[in-house]
This record gives C-alpha cells, sequence and structure tokens, in this order.
C-alpha cells in the first residue's frame, strides 16, 4: 500500500464533488475522479492535475454492477489501495414528485443511484478500505434528509418543496448508512454523512446559496477524522445535523 493517501469520489467531474477532489488533492492526497461521462471525467483530471492535484480518472456508473467492480480492479491497479471512499454521485429525478402525482420510475431511478448505487460501490471499494490503516467513508447526504426537518413548521422547515423522490432517498441514506456503522463497529473504519447545505449546482438550477467549495468542506472534515473520531453521524459544516 502506498504511503501516500488515496481517495476515490463518486460524481467528482463537476459541482460539489469535483470541489471534493481539490480539497482532496491540496492536502497531497492520490484523488480518483469517479463519473461515468467520458468527457467530463477527463476534462476534470485534467483540470485538477493543472492544478496540482495527483488525479486520475475512474470510468464508474454507480447504477451497473460491471461498471462498479472494474472501477475497484482499475483503483487497485493504478493506486494500490485505498483509504477513503466519497460517495457523493446523485441524482434529483423527473419532476413533478408530489407523491399523488409522481410517476413511480421517477422513484425507482433516484433510489438506485442515490442509496443502492451507495451499497454497491462501498461494498466494491470495502475490500481495498481494510486494508488500509486508517478508512473513511463519507456519504454525502441533504438537509432534506432530516426527518426532523422535513417534519418541521415555520422557521424549522426548510428543506424546499413537496418531493417524494429526492427528499427520501436521502433519508434512506442515512437509515443505511447507520446499518453500515453498526455492522464496521469494532473496525477501523469509520463512516458518517454529510450535508453540504443548499449548494448552487445543476441539480437545483444553481438556486442555491453556497458554492460548491463550501459544500465540499463538510466532506474533507469527515474524510480527514482522526483515528478516534465520530462514525454512525450525520453532520453539516455548523455540527450535528437532527435527524
Amino acid at each position: 500500500m502506498s504511503e501516500q493517501t488515496i481517495a476515490l469520489v463518486t460524481g467528482a467531474n463537476k459541482g460539489i464533488g469535483y470541489e471534493i477532489a481539490v480539497g482532496l488533492g491540496a492536502l497531497g492526497w492520490k484523488v480518483g475522479v469517479g463519473a461515468r461521462d467520458d468527457k467530463r471525467r477527463e476534462s476534470a483530471v485534467e483540470r485538477l492535475r493543472a492544478a496540482g492535484v495527483d488525479a486520475f480518472g475512474v470510468p464508474l456508473d454507480v447504477t451497473d454492477d460491471a461498471s462498479v467492480s472494474a472501477a475497484a480492479q482499475l483503483i487497485e491497479e493504478q493506486a494500490g489501495g485505498l483509504d477513503v471512499l466519497v460517495n457523493n454521485a446523485a441524482v434529483t429525478g423527473g419532476w413533478p414528485q408530489q407523491p399523488t402525482l409522481v410517476d413511480p420510475d421517477i422513484i425507482r431511478a433516484v433510489v438506485e443511484t442515490n442509496v443502492i448505487g451507495v451499497v454497491r460501490v462501498t461494498n466494491a471499494m470495502l475490500p481495498l478500505l481494510r486494508r488500509s490503516a486508517s478508512p473513511r467513508i463519507v456519504n454525502m447526504s441533504s438537509s432534506v434528509g432530516s426527518l426532523t426537518r422535513q417534519a418541521g413548521t415555520g422557521a424549522e422547515q426548510t428543506t424546499g418543496p413537496v418531493a417524494v423522490a429526492y427528499p427520501p432517498s436521502k433519508s434512506f441514506l442515512n437509515a443505511v448508512t447507520l446499518q453500515y456503522a453498526r455492522e464496521l463497529s469494532g473496525t477501523n473504519i469509520l463512516i458518517n454523512l454529510g450535508c453540504p447545505g443548499y449548494v448552487a449546482t445543476d441539480l437545483n438550477g444553481f438556486r442555491g446559496v453556497r458554492t460548491p467549495e463550501q459544500g465540499a468542506a463538510i466532506a474533507i472534515t469527515l474524510a480527514t477524522l482522526p483515528d478516534d473520531g465520530p462514525t454512525g453521524q450525520f453532520f453539516e459544516d455548523a455540527g450535528p445535523v437532527p435527524w
């Protein structure tokens, strides 16, 4: 295993994922840029390298078993292992998402990427992570995944429009992450959820009020936790997010 810390960021060709790669690369880490779009992925790798990041491209479609398996093999061959996995890739799905109007296929597609995709990638990368001295898994969630905030009223209810695909997919991801934390308890693998805040990306038509760099900060914090750091928790920049 290389002494250099190795990270994989899914959905790293743009937005928050790209800025996570920038931030981890600035630490001197070798960063795998996971993305399914070949042109965007290689463009991101070129930009990262130009900025001094030791980056390499990882063709990766989180909804495809063969793609994920091939990605794990590529990381083994090109980097010799893996220390940190950031599951950032996500989709919002089509509209409308009101419960009474939604096409069930929208829900299936969103869950396939945002939840099952995370399980698929995590399980494929775990054999590599288990060999690391300080493995970390960061699952990028959202404030809309907080049931407490969803159920709030007035100033407490700040989780956007009624939608039955994207927000519940993040609640599902939160629950899945807790189960991983329970199973991995007693190992050196720390797995946590990060909330980037309302970031201006193409997922929300760039209506967000935070920059992708600001949104990436929590992932970088969780990726660099000390060995006695928390696991199975949900954080934003200000601290823990209510479940």
